[in-house]
């Protein structure tokens, strides 16, 4: 018997050795297709988990951006009214001045001149945070993400209050520019109209067309934003320290994107959107009663401009209100807004733009620190808000991991 199995194994040699080596190959191309599906189970997970963690750390940054907005407003209108003191004007006329017609003409320019300068400084401010922290936002979740020593961070703490610190110049020299340009502005166009003289909404509205046409047909706006001294003591810049050259880079990446045409598409967005806020804001004050309300109300009611003037004056509350008032939601959650904080956020927290960013030439700007109190009670503000968003954006990283991975191996 056992002569004739060796004979069957001899005669069916070939057969075996077929057979062994099919078995044998699907086993190995089992156990290499087990491999692969787990590799790029991992990879999946891994990726899901990346993606969720800068989800969160986006969505909190956005929430820091409002808050910031929020917190930004009153040092804002009160720049605003220092600059453009229409209750002192208030306070003569109620005196009975000789000349009473000329602090009138003053008053009518002051006022049309600080709510408009409060709808554009608003728009201008809500964009620029928006910008800046994003900006920091993207290198904080690299900071988290890529492995970075905590004891060389890309943005330091001293680098962040030195870079949120340039927001100074839009409540200062550069509010100071936009006023100027926009009074100009109100009195090509408001300058020759009477007091007495009656406006609709509608006519109301047109002139703040023409003021803003005007307005916007001058220097970028983004020039009031962030101060522009590339050539201002240059011979300095090799004594700058390495955390200035850092500061200098996150500005010279700011200003790029400033002067971007997809920031000034937004910022004009902004702007649609602040004045027609506004203007329905006025309409309040030029409604028929209900029984006499007609299609064409809008032009159907005329007040002089005289009467015109304190409901322009007051709308400064309306528009720089810490809380979130309906002017300040709309820029808030303006798609556009969301859209264009979306795109800088992903250029910054990718780290293939990381070893791009470290190439960019340095303009040889030194960036002074501010002076005053209120611009380091600011900058001490902004900075603790990024320190809660990094610290939310790390504790929400574990949570996501883990909840993840119990996902992946159930």
């Amino acid at each position: 018997m056992f002569s004739s199995v060796c004979n069957f194994i001899k005669r069916h040699k070939k057969k075996f050795i077929f057979t062994g080596a099919v078995v044998g190959g699907v086993y190995l191309l089992g156990k290499y297709a087990q491999k692969k599906i787990k590799e790029v189970q991992e990879k999946e997970a891994s990726e899901y988990i990346a993606q969720a963690r800068r989800q969160f750390h986006f969505e909190s940054n956005q929430r820091t951006c409002n808050m910031t907005v929020l917190s930004m407003l009153p040092p804002l209108r009160e720049a605003i009214v220092t600059q453009l003191n229409s209750e002192s004007l208030t306070a003569m006329l109620k005196t009975k001045p000789a000349n009473k017609l000329e602090i009138w003409e003053d008053l009518k320019i002051i006022s049309f001149t600080r709510t408009v300068v409060a709808v554009y400084s608003t728009c201008m401010l809500v964009v620029l945070l928006r910008v800046q922290l994003n900006i920091i936002g993207g290198y904080l979740y690299l900071d988290n993400s890529v492995g970075k020593s905590a004891a060389s961070p890309l943005t330091p703490p001293d680098v962040q209050q030195q870079y949120l610190s340039s927001i100074q110049h839009l409540l200062g020299d550069g509010l100071t520019e936009l006023i100027s340009r926009v009074k100009t502005a109100v009195q090509s166009s408001l300058g020759g109209v009477s007091l007495k003289q009656s406006l609709s909404l509608l006519e109301l509205e047109q002139q703040l067309i023409w003021i803003r046409a005007e307005v916007d047909s001058g220097r970028p706006l983004s020039s009031y934003m962030l101060a522009d001294d590339e050539d201002v003591l240059a011979d300095q810049a090799c004594g700058l320290t390495e955390n200035d050259l850092v500061t200098i880079r996150l500005l010279n990446e700011t200003r790029d994107m400033l002067d971007s045409p997809d920031l000034s598409k937004v910022l004009s967005a902004c702007l649609n959107r602040g004045f027609s806020r506004l203007l329905d804001n006025l309409a309040e004050f030029f409604r028929l009663p209900v029984s006499d309300s007609a299609p064409d109300s809008l032009s159907a009611v005329s007040l002089p401009l005289a009467k015109i003037i304190p409901i322009i004056n007051g709308q400064i509350n309306s528009v720089c209100s810490e809380t979130p008032s309906h002017f300040v939601q709309d820029l808030l959650l303006n798609d556009q807004v969301k859209e264009f904080a979306a795109i800088v956020y992903e250029t910054f927290s990718t780290p293939q733009e990381l070893q791009k960013g470290g190439n960019k030439s340095v303009r040889k700007t030194p960036v002074p620190p501010p002076s005053d109190a209120s611009a380091a009670s600011s900058r001490t503000f902004l900075s603790s808000l990024l320190q809660d968003t990094e610290a939310a954006g790390s504790s929400a990283s574990w949570e996501v991991e883990s909840f993840s991975c119990c996902g992946v191996h159930s």
